[in-house]
């Protein structure tokens, strides 16, 4: 089993940065493909980025592209979402996601991934 804890998010005015990590624990995460989702309220779950096990193959959805970037630190079970540029748009909980995924997954969807966590708020102000 993997436990997933995701920290960071805040109230950002808009224009302004955000750094939220998902810590695992349980077991290394160093072999599952991680992937950020976010739910913003009334609206269903929606891809963010994603990144492969080895971190050498990232994904992103359109509209974060160019603004967000995911990175992960195996060794310290660590996945992290870097946002800049940051709009009211982008307000919702975030939620970090671990999968058995590889060449050929389908990244973008959330059924694919097997653990997730209880996601942290991010509020943009505009």
């Amino acid at each position: 089993q993997v436990q997933l804890v995701e920290s960071g998010g805040r109230l950002v005015q808009a224009g302004g940065s955000l750094r939220v990590s998902c810590e695992a624990s349980g077991r290394t995460i160093s072999s599952y493909g991680m992937g950020w989702f976010r739910q913003a309220p009334g609206t269903e779950r929606e891809f963010v980025a994603a990144i492969s096990s080895s971190g050498s193959t990232t994904y992103y959805a359109d509209s974060v592209k160019g603004r967000f970037t995911i990175s992960r630190e195996n060794a310290k079970n660590t996945v992290y979402l870097q946002m800049n540029s940051l709009k009211p748009e982008d307000t919702a909980v975030y939620y970090c996601a671990a999968g058995d995924l590889g060449f050929g997954s389908n990244w973008y969807t959330p059924l694919v991934y097997e653990y997730w966590g209880q996601g942290t708020q991010v509020t943009v102000s505009s």
